[in-house]
């Protein structure tokens, strides 16, 4: 099984990321997919959700507007759309899977906000 992300950088605030997590290894048209966060001395915190076949899909209160969170069943990736990035929206950003009780996560991808 394997998440690797890509997409992360340095942007200035104000300016936009994509995210891509590349799935293999398991059926991932089943999985409920996710991208968590994680800062410097803080935990880590569920940013986006899109539920398996994109049923639906969730949100963290700080990104509702900003972020977009989507899957592409035949490509088994999921993607990030961030716009209007904030200096506090920089993290190591993480891709997850989840199916009952089998439970995936990537490496990570770094994004920093700053000017």
């Amino acid at each position: 099984v394997q998440l690797v992300e890509s997409g992360g950088g340095l942007v200035q605030p104000g300016g936009s990321l994509r995210l891509s997590c590349a799935a293999s290894g398991f059926i991932f048209s089943w999985y409920d997919m996710s991208w968590y966060r994680q800062a410097p001395g803080k935990e880590r915190e569920l940013v986006a959700q899109v539920f398996s076949y994109g049923r639906s899909t969730n949100y963290a209160d700080s990104v509702k507007g900003r972020f977009t969170i989507s899957r592409d069943n035949a490509e088994n990736t999921v993607y990030l759309q961030m716009n209007s990035l904030k200096p506090e929206d920089t993290a190591v950003y993480i891709c997850h899977g989840r199916r009952g009780i089998n439970d995936y996560w990537g490496q990570g991808t770094q994004v920093t906000v700053s000017s």
